[in-house]
């Protein structure tokens, strides 16, 4: 790994003294340290495949080539992947940002819709420098940047000119239930500054709103999800209050009703069960009654366990 290189590159971001989102915990990731995101200065990648559960206007039928990266700067206590989020022992394989750039080159050649990065804001640096690869030697499809909203703006601001959709989660507007759940409070307003960047990238050329193809898949824009938690309707509900109000169409919603619980939290009397029809529907309907118009709704199917796969380094190797 050029390491020189990336602190060259993204001043006044450092590895070795990482401050690279909003933990700042100082650690140098260069000598192998780990902080929060339990992730050294090395790409780790549990899998890269064709995933066919996104969103329709990101997965299509033909498949969203989709890169897996292990590790996490919020680590919520319900987390869908936590195998690869919030273990000791992180699954994967470790990748150099050149044969990352291959990776997704090889995606684009099985007929991926567009390059999928899942939860690489850890290594936005090299994934950068992928990115920029990658483009050099032909990589067309657009870039997906799948996040958990948990970004600090000026390290979005490295991908500038690189993304073409971005999709954050905005999980949280209550403090409170940040704190309880990732150990951060400050989560909302983090996501509301990182959603702010992330719309100035997209609109900085004039755009306003998202543009498809002619088979219906996003090629830029801004879709920001809201996983409904089971027992906190209201919390979501601010949320697409907040985000309707503020941007109106100039943003997609997702809303997804998925959560599915995970042995962490099993005995948890809120996180330990499924979120019920009644709840989603209630949720769907307050939506609608505001107005929100550019949304994703999830059939009941979506909570199915399916939905998590495998980590193993598929399509890494």
């Amino acid at each position: 790994m050029d390491t020189a290189r990336y602190q060259e590159s993204a001043l006044p971001f450092h590895l070795n003294q990482c401050t690279l989102c909003p933990r700042r915990c100082g650690v140098d990731r260069v000598a192998g340290q780990t902080g929060f995101c339990r992730s050294t200065a090395a790409m780790r990648v549990a899998r890269a495949a064709l995933h066919m559960w996104e969103e329709p206007c990101i997965s299509g039928t033909e498949g969203s080539g989709t890169v897996f990266f292990t590790g996490c700067s919020l680590r919520c206590r319900f987390c869908q992947n936590a195998e690869i989020s919030g273990s000791h022992s992180l699954p994967g394989i470790d990748v150099t940002p050149s044969r990352l750039a291959e990776i997704f080159l090889k995606l684009q050649s099985e007929g991926a819709n567009n390059i999928n990065l899942v939860t690489a804001g850890h290594h936005v640096i090299p994934c950068a420098e992928s990115l920029r690869t990658a483009k050099e030697r032909g990589l067309t499809i657009p870039v997906v940047y799948n996040s958990s909203g948990y970004e600090l703006p000026e390290a979005l601001r490295l991908l500038d000119g690189l993304v073409d959709v971005y999709l954050p989660d905005f999980k949280f507007m209550d403090p409170d239930l940040a704190l309880q759940y990732c150990s951060a409070a400050d989560y909302p307003d983090i996501a509301k500054s990182a959603l702010e960047e992330m719309l100035r990238q997209m609109e900085k050329g004039g755009t306003e709103g998202a543009l498809f193809d002619a088979r219906g898949i996003m090629t830029h824009g801004v879709i920001v999800r809201q996983l409904l938690l089971p027992g906190h309707v209201s919390d979501a509900k601010k949320i697409i209050e907040y985000l309707y109000h503020t941007y109106k169409d100039r943003i997609w919603i997702s809303m997804m009703s998925q959560y599915t619980p995970m042995s962490a939290v099993e005995k948890d009397p809120l996180l330990g069960r499924r979120v019920t029809k009644r709840e989603y529907d209630r949720l769907v309907d307050y939506a609608l009654s505001l107005g929100v118009a550019n949304a994703f709704i999830q059939e009941r199917k979506a909570a199915a366990d399916s939905f998590i796969p495998s980590f193993h380094g598929e399509g890494v190797l």
